[in-house]
């Protein structure tokens, strides 16, 4: 707060903005932390792989990532580890057919938690997991095949259950 030394009675109200733009910036770094992590959803790093075949995600595919810490997301979305049971069943009981769950896993991650995972999915109704991988940075598919359909699909040719 200034303080004048004038002959004048006045009352003068100088705010301190000072604490509020230390706020300010703090809220600001917080976001900028945290908003990228709440928008990719699952933070997990697949192996990597060279002849995958792309796969187009449709929208009745399920996704199951398991980050390096163990954390499941499904679709996207973080649940709890205890109700990944429950949140299988729920959405493989009404199904007839396409019982399929992809599984994103960190590379880093120790495959004992996979297979943890795995095995919860079956005996939630999974009857078929398929592992996710990346395209090794630099490569192509050295089967032609690949190649054409993702080009010709729109797809990348990374991302392909293998």
């Amino acid at each position: 707060m200034a303080m004048s030394t004038s002959g004048g009675n006045a009352v003068r109200a100088d705010p301190n903005v000072t604490p509020m733009i230390d706020v300010m910036l703090v809220l600001l770094i917080i976001f900028m932390v945290i908003i990228p992590t709440l928008v990719s959803g699952v933070n997990a790093q697949p192996p990597a792989g060279q002849n995958l075949k792309p796969h187009p995600q449709q929208d009745q595919d399920q996704l199951l990532g398991i980050d390096n810490q163990g954390q499941y997301y499904l679709n996207r979305s973080a649940i709890p580890n205890a109700s990944l049971s429950t949140a299988l069943t729920d959405i493989y009981s009404k199904r007839t057919e396409d019982k399929i769950l992809y599984v994103k896993a960190d590379k880093n991650l120790d495959y004992g938690k996979i297979l943890d995972a795995l095995d919860i999915a079956a005996k939630s109704g999974v009857r078929m997991t398929a592992m996710v991988t990346d395209q090794q940075a630099g490569t192509h598919s050295l089967i032609p095949s690949d190649n054409i359909e993702a080009t010709s699909a729109g797809t990348p040719s990374s991302g392909g259950p293998k």
